[in-house]
């Protein structure tokens, strides 16, 4: 009954609190951004200008081949503007790409000269032989540019001979994957539900020793773990809430909720837990500002590499939010990996438990000071 009468009372100090209203209001901005600014699906085609330098009677096959592989089969006129000049251009789309096929040469090489775009240059010789001419930009891969050396010195005939040789395994035939938009929500999980628990828990911390709410428990008959535990649980729910706001609108009935806010306690556990270890050997915010600066940077490395999968290094899956967006990713595919989850859900709550008690050893010491 203790602990539930700490825990009461701290959830009504924090809804009094700056730093409970700063959770809110993040998460009520990732949900605006989710559903009003990022798109379902991004465009993700790269754009191709392309010049031809060949007789008119050859340029019509190659019309033929692009209206073969352009989505709707027909042929876009728009215009161009380069510099104080604007020139038609036929424009066809396919899955990937847009190819803008100009008349005008400088314009081509102008526009991946300056405005940094791929162009491409077809020559045609008086015997027929054709030639290609790349402008890249630097950004390129070696794969695709050696992908471009082998498609333009060996014969097609052998390329597709070896292409259909290819054997192909399906591994998941029912596997489903999520939609640009829904993609983010893993990494607004994992800041909103346990990089910023470690923040605030932190901060509530460091203003009840601005108020002398710690050296107050010296004197009453209350545990400090019982202190500990209620800021804890003050932190861990009003993550899962937030982080409900933030998923439900997006991803509607699709995720399964049970696993998911399994690990978002056991993930705002141990973040929490990290930070009440931290703030215990600061007097303020600003004096930790420093530490919490670089162990969020550190944190937060995985989600860069989550949205550039080209820069995965081996050493970023040691770092613990790595896991955490796996887990929030599965939990939210319909044929997600429960198993992940539930192992890195019990590996949380054994870290945080371990913390636990570090922390509890800490703040006694503190408190016979």
């Amino acid at each position: 009954m203790k602990l539930l009468h700490s825990f009461i009372k701290e959830i009504i100090l924090a809804t009094r609190s700056f730093y409970f209203y700063v959770e809110i209001i993040m998460a009520s901005l990732f949900l605006f951004l989710l559903v009003f600014v990022v798109p379902e699906k991004f465009d993700n085609k790269m754009d191709e200008y392309l010049y031809y330098d060949v007789p008119a009677e050859s340029m019509c096959l190659f019309y033929d081949e692009f209206l073969e592989i352009d989505d709707d089969h027909e042929v876009e006129m728009v215009e161009i503007e380069y510099g104080d000049e604007t020139n038609q251009a036929r424009l066809y789309t396919t899955e990937s790409h847009r190819y803008y096929v100009l008349d005008n040469l400088d314009m081509a090489i102008g526009i991946a000269n300056e405005e940094r775009e791929f162009a491409g240059i077809i020559h045609m010789n008086d015997v027929g032989e054709i030639s290609y001419t790349y402008y890249m930009q630097g950004y390129e891969t070696e794969r695709l540019i050696n992908t471009y050396a082998v498609f333009h010195n060996e014969d097609f005939s052998v390329l597709e001979g070896a292409y259909n040789s290819l054997e192909v395994r399906t591994l998941h035939d029912d596997q489903k994957l999520l939609s640009d938009r829904q993609n983010i929500v893993p990494a607004m999980l994992t800041v909103n539900g346990s990089l910023m628990g470690l923040f605030i828990i932190a901060s509530y911390v460091f203003l009840d020793k601005k108020e002398g709410v710690i050296k107050a428990y010296a004197v009453t008959p209350s545990p400090i773990w019982h202190y500990l535990l209620g800021k804890v649980g003050v932190v861990t729910i009003t993550s899962l809430v937030t982080s409900l706001m933030i998923t439900i609108p997006v991803m509607g009935t699709q995720p399964n909720y049970l696993v998911m806010i399994l690990f978002l306690l056991a993930s705002g556990f141990a973040a929490s837990m990290v930070g009440l270890l931290l703030s215990s050997f600061y007097d303020d915010i600003v004096q930790s500002f420093g530490t919490m600066y670089v162990l969020l940077i550190a944190l937060m490395l995985p989600n860069i590499a989550y949205f550039i999968p080209t820069w995965s290094p081996t050493w970023i899956q040691i770092i613990p939010t790595y896991s955490m967006l796996e887990s929030f990713k599965e939990a939210l595919l319909p044929n997600g990996d429960t198993n992940y989850i539930l192992i890195t859900s019990m590996a949380y709550f054994a870290a945080g438990l371990m913390l636990f008690l570090f922390t509890h050893i800490r703040f006694k010491k503190i408190l016979l000071i």
